[in-house]
């Protein structure tokens, strides 16, 4: 997990400014059910009304509630206006204030009259609380304790209009205002509102694709330094889904994490919050919901979990088959066996569809489950709260806010399920790719390598060399010991499979070898630096390699800045030149994929080409003229020898004609070396040499 970390670190900053983002959201949609409630229990039910109090009131009015509360500093939050007094302006703080010392004494001023208890004048008033004969009004003054506070406020809301009307205010116009100020408030909340959306969602975007581009980087640069053995340990197929297929699920789930999965906390944790100050009393249907929910992703994932695992094997198993198919196309159509393929790709596939369709079943059952889930909630809800309106302790707008509330908590939970669909698939895919960041190259190199000696430029020594791959038992070379010198020629033939190829791996440390000694200049190649070992050698692999480009692209592949001439020169020592030159665009003619638009034997003479213009001390040919005939074989070695005096040539062959001008030549057999010398001192001392030499040639052609 470090190497994920560590690239997750570059975006700390742009994670943060989104989950920023995402707060901010989310009071933008907590506090839109507020206003939805506002405008029908205030702007509709109550004409505007937002607070128990007048904001315009009578002389008259106002000395009968201080005569009911006794509280003389009412009037220091009213300025006299002729006949009336008006509302000072005030903070939220002061009006709720004010409200809490009006909402009884209005509320009572209003069910007195409206019973018929007259209560006009304001000593009239004070004579009959505080009469201590008759205790009936003030008895009737503290029995509204007793009524629900919801209650209380519609009564007093219901007494402010009641004297509105007697002074003569205009309701509509009060209602009008009201509601255009809070639709406008909306309207401005909800503007802001998808911009932040769209804001964190180009963000979390962003992020994730770039994150997706450092992850793939990572993985091609670790790759591309693997050994052999450690492609081996993998499988091509299998990191060529990593390489995409994981990475591709890795990001999806970034995505979705960044935008949604952040998100579900932040408005579940505020829609809870928002319900618990709630006067709705109904938080014991959320806690179901909630708990339906939990459950019912937990046997979910109970059941998808396993599956996830065994849908990223089927695909490296699928590509596995599919690259084997695409390669060896000519050999399948060649034996006639299209139909066995064909099948042994359905069996792959059907497997892989067969999974994919349970996991997607599974999932599939989600949204439905979610969806009953949540109509079930609403019913309970508006069952619950019918009673609640009925008794007046409940009004339709505070309902319609804990319905969006409820709304929220249940999308929150849904947004973490998407997670239980991509997040095992991901942890999965993630998991596979931190197996090959974290695995430490079988290269080692030191921190101070060694420093290749000038006088012995171009020399390769063996010494008692001895090794077997990484997962073989035996070895497949014995006690290796020779020397190739600057400007010479050495040849390397044997049988198929007495270690010719594994031989030469070893020079530029494709392998490393277990026993003895390798040195390139003077220096073991274990402990040299890689990168400078590799630049000292030229090496043509057993099956040559073209990339798609141009030819021009190819042979300079290894140095971009190579002259047009330098180019030309390379493609005339490998005999090359003659068949580009006849191309219609010559060095800029298009090289497909693996150089399958040219014949075996031009794609060997590319690569020689190629290696040839890398101008190195050492070239290896690795069995890289079998394709040729023996006369342009015969051509490209003597250029070899003509054109490139002071390198050192190591050439694996199977052909005798081509290694017998060879300054040296060793004889393999079941990994060891049972003839060392010139074609003519082998032909006298060595019979294995002798013996391949009349296989292939008649005796008065050796």
């Amino acid at each position: 997990m470090k190497n994920i970390t560590r690239i997750l670190k570059k975006y700390i900053f742009a994670i943060l400014l989104i989950i920023v983002l995402l707060f901010l959201q989310a009071q933008c949609d907590l506090k839109l059910p507020e206003y939805t409630s506002n405008i029908i229990n205030v702007g509709i039910q109550s004409k505007g009304i937002e607070y128990a109090y007048f904001d315009k009131v009578s002389k008259n009015t106002l000395d009968c509630i201080v005569a009911i509360s006794g509280d003389l500093s009412i009037y220091d939050y009213y300025e006299k206006d002729g006949e009336t007094y008006i509302l000072k302006h005030l903070k939220r703080e002061e009006r709720e204030k004010l409200e809490s010392i009006l909402i009884k004494p209005t509320v009572f001023l209003y069910m007195a009259n409206a019973q018929e208890k007259i209560l006009t004048e304001p000593d009239a008033i004070t004579f009959a609380m505080y009469n201590e004969v008759d205790h009936t009004l003030r008895d009737y003054y503290k029995s509204l304790d007793n009524i629900e506070e919801t209650m209380l406020k519609q009564y007093a809301i219901q007494a402010v209009l009641k004297e509105y009307e007697n002074i003569g205010v205009n309701i509509n116009e009060f209602q009008m205002s009201y509601l255009f100020k809070i639709g406008g408030l909306m309207l401005l909340l909800t503007i802001v509102c998808a911009l932040i959306i769209v804001a964190s969602s180009f963000l979390s975007s962003r992020v994730a694709a770039s994150f997706g581009y450092d992850l793939r980087e990572e993985m091609v640069r670790k790759i591309t330094y693997f050994s052999d053995q450690d492609v081996n340990k993998f499988n091509t197929s299998s990191l060529i889904t990593r390489c995409t297929n994981d990475i591709s699920q890795i990001q999806m789930a970034l995505t979705l994490f960044l935008r949604m999965v952040l998100f579900a906390p932040i408005i579940g944790i505020g829609a809870i919050l928002k319900l618990v100050g709630n006067k709705a009393s109904m938080t014991w249907v959320i806690g179901a919901a909630i708990g339906t929910i939990i459950l019912l992703l937990l046997i979910l994932l109970f059941v998808a979990m396993p599956k996830f695992k065994r849908i990223q094997k089927l695909i490296d198993r699928l590509n596995q088959i599919v690259r084997e198919q695409l390669n060896g196309i000519p050999v399948v159509r060649a034996f006639s066996n299209e139909e066995l393929e064909t099948e042994r790709f359905n069996a792959a596939n059907t497997d892989l569809t067969n999974v994919n369709l349970f996991t997607n079943k599974i999932m599939a059952f989600m949204s439905p489950a979610m969806t009953i889930i949540m109509n079930g909630t609403m019913v309970l809800v508006y069952w619950v709260a019918l009673g609640k309106i009925d008794a007046g302790t409940l009004q339709v707008g505070t309902l319609t806010a804990f319905l969006t509330y409820t709304m929220h908590i249940i999308m929150s939970f849904m947004m973490i399920s998407m997670l239980s669909i991509m997040g095992p698939r991901a942890m999965i895919s993630l998991n596979r790719i931190n197996e090959v960041l974290n695995t430490s190259n079988k290269m080692k190199e030191l921190k101070v390598p060694d420093e290749f000696d000038p006088k012995k430029k171009g020399v390769v020594e063996f010494k008692n060399v001895s090794f077997k791959f990484p997962d073989g038992s035996d070895y497949v070379l014995k006690d290796i010991t020779f020397t190739a010198r600057r400007g010479t020629t050495t040849a390397i033939i044997g049988a198929t499979g007495s270690g010719k190829s594994a031989l030469v791996k070893l020079i530029p440390r494709l392998f490393d070898n277990n026993k003895g000694q390798i040195l390139v200049e003077g220096v073991d190649v274990k402990k040299a630096s890689l990168k400078e070992l590799r630049d000292l050698i030229s090496y043509v692999p057993q099956k040559g390699y073209l990339f798609s480009g141009t030819v021009e692209s190819n042979v300079k592949f290894n140095n971009p800045k190579l002259s047009d001439d330098e180019m030309l020169q390379a493609l005339e020592v490998s005999c090359a030149k003659d068949f580009v030159l006849e191309k219609r665009k010559k060095h800029k003619y298009e090289i497909a994929q693996g150089g399958t638009n040219v014949s075996g034997g031009q794609r060997q003479r590319l690569c020689i080409a190629r290696a040839i213009a890398k101008n190195a001390d050492i070239i290896i040919l690795d069995d890289s003229l079998s394709a040729l005939d023996y006369k342009t074989d015969s051509l490209v070695r003597k250029n070899l020898n003509t054109k490139l005096k002071d390198v050192t040539k190591i050439i694996v062959a199977q052909r005798v004609a081509s290694v017998m001008n060879a300054d040296q030549i060793l004889v393999l057999d079941d990994g060891k070396i049972v003839g060392k010398g010139t074609h003519k001192e082998l032909l006298k001392k060595c019979p294995t040499y002798k013996s391949i030499a009349l296989s292939q040639l008649k005796e008065d052609e050796l």
